[in-house]
């Protein structure tokens, strides 16, 4: 079955968490959707206590449910009460009147997306659920991403309160610019290689949607902030030394940027 029940269950509860987008059209996209993930993680853990799921996937429905609580909350306390952020989101266009089936649009296409993300913890619970190899695999991973973007976060947080106008390269920022996003496609290549082995036929295709998607979103995100680093700190040459050197977004892998750079030197 490529549809099961379980997933409708899921989709109402993003549905109704993520609706906080309708007092922001940004919020679709970062407080719902912490909201929504941890919804979805709670709705498969009762699921998982119904149909005793192995230990392995309520570990996950659990990361799930942390996960999602965790950046939901920390978007939350930065995009209210973080007057520096409320003023770049507000020149980036984030406080804009955007049309009610722009809304809707939005709506519909982000939980069914954080659906399809998650789809792989739903699948093998539907499918019959032994531990795996890849399951414990993808668990491993899937908690790497969880703690890494939690550290990530709060690296940026401290250092932005000792220095706001500076960029942060300290901790893991020594490693990468955008771990916070590397530690997000950590999070959910994880969810995905937890699938292999459970998922079936067109169920592949669901959870590779929700995987190929939520990567394409890191990928343009990493993009944007680099253009918004570039627009801020172009003109110092520590930031300049800094961009140059250390990856953007995958450790290790010497691509240094995603969009054209161009600097009058």
């Amino acid at each position: 079955m490529v549809f099961p029940k379980i997933l409708l269950w899921c989709a109402i509860a993003a549905l109704i968490l993520c609706s906080i987008g309708f007092k922001k059209l940004v919020w679709f996209m970062s407080i719902g959707y912490g909201l929504a993930i941890m919804g979805i993680g709670l709705v498969l853990l009762v699921y998982a206590f119904i149909v005793k799921g192995s230990v392995i996937t309520l570990a996950m429905c659990i990361l799930l449910i942390i996960y999602g609580f965790r950046l939901g909350g920390y978007l939350f306390i930065r995009e209210t009460r973080n007057k520096d952020y409320q003023k770049t989101l507000s020149a980036a266009g984030g406080d804009r009147k955007v049309p009610i089936f722009v809304l809707f649009f939005m709506w519909i296409y982000c939980a069914a997306m954080y659906v399809a993300q998650t789809s792989p913890v739903a699948y093998r619970l539907v499918n019959g659920d032994a531990i795996s190899v890849w399951s414990v695999v993808g668990c491993v991973i899937t908690l790497s991403g969880v703690i890494g973007e939690a550290v990530a976060d709060r690296q940026k947080s401290a250092a932005k309160a000792e220095n706001p106008k500076r960029f942060c390269d300290r901790g893991l920022y020594k490693i990468v610019r955008c771990p916070n996003y590397f530690s997000e496609i950590l999070v959910w290549t994880g969810v995905f290689i937890s699938g292999i082995g459970a998922l079936k036929g067109a169920q592949w295709i669901v959870a590779a949607i929700g995987y190929v998607l939520i990567v394409f979103v890191m990928i343009s995100g990493a993009q944007r902030l680099e253009k918004r680093h570039e627009k801020n700190y172009g003109s110092d040459p520590e930031y300049v030394r800094y961009a140059d050197s250390t990856p953007i977004l995958f450790p290790f892998i010497p691509v240094y940027h995603l969009t054209r750079i161009e600097r009058n030197r």
